[in-house]
Parts: structure tokens; sequence; C-alpha cells
């Protein structure tokens, strides 16, 4: 069983780190980090400490993977830390493997969240039997054009305020992924939002409880074969969370990766599985395709899938925690968590 960390209140001091690419730091984009570092304390009541090195520019970040996994180990070893919040994803959280203490995780647990390529972050913490969030990130979700989205507000207080269960997750009304470049002279445009369709029940019968496991299904590539790649166990009774990026992977690409999952096992030791809204809804049948094809190939055309969740790279988003028992009720095409995801 994943540990529980600690539930946040105002007034307590949150770390923000640069585990990937290191734009918070860029002098054109600092405007963009203090805006989201500024909601945490507007909105939420918490105090923000950057770490030493998550705000010294991209150059520096790329050239030290060693620098950033110093930061988050001095984060989960201060103990007047409380959370620590990714500034951002990028692509190569993976090369800070080599200097990762998880026995520092393990001893100091405490919030941890973030989205993408902080997946490989998410697979330390679980490695080291924490139980972290994936979920809002301080340049996207927290620095949103003009305002935090409420949806978002709602569920990060829901969450990681709270030491209760969340219950049901509904979808948000409206949702976006319009790009619009993170230049100052846009800091007071609302991005164009749409109506939400809501969830879609692509298959299954019936109410699956399970054990929340997953990420960003092109940067768990990264961690295959390495320490960090979840044992057999930590798939068992699993509700499977998925999400892709940005990069709006080829369905076929889709149908690689699904199909290695059935061939470690996984798909088949899972109760249910959940997957995001893609980024623009780009290849959106397409991928809906794919999963199905996938699961009837291994005879899993009984599994309850749920899909468009609002947990990826589209706003607005809900946290999801590992490890943490959630249900897809196929009765109703919800999805809700029912164990709380911190302690008092």
């Amino acid at each position: 069983m994943l540990i529980k960390p600690s539930k946040l209140s105002p007034g307590d001091k949150v770390a923000t780190v640069s585990l990937s690419w290191g734009g918070a730091g860029e002098p054109s984009l600092q405007w963009r980090y203090q805006q989201g570092a500024e909601r945490l304390k507007t909105v939420f009541g918490l105090e923000v400490v950057p770490m030493p090195n998550s705000l010294k520019g991209q150059t520096y970040i790329d050239e030290h993977p060693e620098a950033r996994a110093e930061d988050l180990m001095a984060a989960f070893r201060d103990p007047e830390i409380k959370a620590i919040i990714s500034n951002i994803g990028g692509d190569d959280s993976i090369r800070l493997l080599p200097y990762i203490d998880f026995e520092i995780i393990q001893q100091n647990p405490k919030i941890f969240m973030g989205f993408s390529d902080t997946t490989i972050a998410h697979l330390f913490c679980l490695h080291a039997g924490l139980s972290s969030f994936y979920g809002p990130a301080i340049m996207t979700d927290f620095a949103e054009n003009v305002a935090m989205d409420d949806y978002t507000v709602k569920a990060i207080h829901n969450m990681l305020f709270e030491a209760e269960a969340v219950g049901d997750i509904s979808a948000p009304e409206k949702w976006t992924s319009e790009f619009l470049e993170w230049d100052i002279s846009n800091q007071n445009i609302t991005r164009k939002m749409l109506p939400n369709k809501g969830y879609e029940l692509l298959q299954g019968n019936g109410i699956a409880k399970g054990r929340l496991i997953g990420g960003c299904i092109e940067v768990l590539e990264f961690a295959k074969g390495t320490i960090i790649w979840p044992q057999p166990e930590a798939w068992e009774n699993s509700i499977l969370f998925l999400e892709t990026s940005e990069e709006k992977s080829d369905p076929e690409l889709i149908n690689r990766w699904l199909r290695n999952y059935a061939a470690q096992g996984i798909l088949q030791q899972a109760n249910g599985m959940i997957f995001a809204k893609p980024y623009g809804e780009v290849h959106d049948e397409a991928y809906k395709e794919v999963i199905l094809s996938v699961l009837a190939e291994n005879g899993l055309t009984n599994l309850p899938v749920l899909y468009g969740v609002s947990f990826g790279h589209t706003e607005p988003k809900t946290p999801i925690p590992y490890g943490r028992l959630a249900q897809v009720n196929c009765h109703h095409a919800s999805f809700s968590i029912i164990e709380a995801a911190v302690t008092d």
C-alpha cells in the first residue's frame, strides 16, 4: 500500500522544481512562472519556495540533471516543505534516475504533483512507496491566462486540502488546448473554451474498482526496463490511467505500446481503464479504435474503459492520485475516487 502524504493547509510551504525543461528560469518566461507561483499564494494561501537550481534557465537545467535531482531530494528532505510541484514537463526527466535516493522520498513522504514528463518523477515516488499526484503544474494550470479555471481550483482543493474521499470526478463543462504563445502580451487573453461532450464509455459493464496507476503514455516508454518500471504486482487490480501529450502521437504508436502492455500482462491485470481527452482531440476516433482493437486481441472486451477524462494535456484538469482506490461506473459513464488521497 502506498504511503498517503499529509494534506495541505493555508500557510504551508510548497517547493517548485524544474525536473526537465528549464523554461521557468528563462528571462522571457519568468513572468509565466511568477504568475503561477503567485496563484499558489493568492488562490490557495501557500508560501512558495523555488528550489535553488530551478530558475537557472534552460541551458543550465539541460546540462545539469544532477542539479535537478538535488533540488528534488532537498525538497523532500526539508521538513518545512509540505508539498512539491513541478514547474513544467519536458522530455528528459529520466536523466535524473542515477541521482535519486529513494530512501529520502520514502522517509519524508509529502505531496508531489505534476504531469507529462513528470511521469518519471511519479515513478520515482511509486518505487519509493509514496502516493503522488498526476496533475497541474506551475507554468501551465496555475499560470493559466487571466485566472485559474474554477474546475482545476476545486479539484486541487478537494484532493490536496481535504482528508476525505473526493467522490465523483465530473467532466468539466468546457475545455481547451488552444495554443497561445507564452508572451506577456497574451497574459490577459482568455483561451478559447469549447463545449465538452463529457466522458464516453467505450466498453464494459457494471462497476470496476481498482488502484490508480499510469501516466503519460509517451513518457512511460522512457522507464521500461529500468528499476522504476512498476513491478507486476503494482498493476494488479488497477484502474489504469493513460494520456497522450501535445506531440499527438500517431495511433499506430498507441497500438504498439498497448500491445506491449498486453505482452507484459498489464492489461490483463487491470480492473478498468481511463483514457484522457487527447490534445486538440487530434486522433480522437483513431485512439478509441486502437484501444478497443488491442483489448479485443487479448480477449478483454469486458474491461471497462472510460474515455475523455480531464487529467491530461487539456484544460481544465483534475489531479489523479497514484495508488488510491478509484471506481469506473459503466452504468453512468462516471469516474470517482472513493478513498481519501491525503491524511490529516
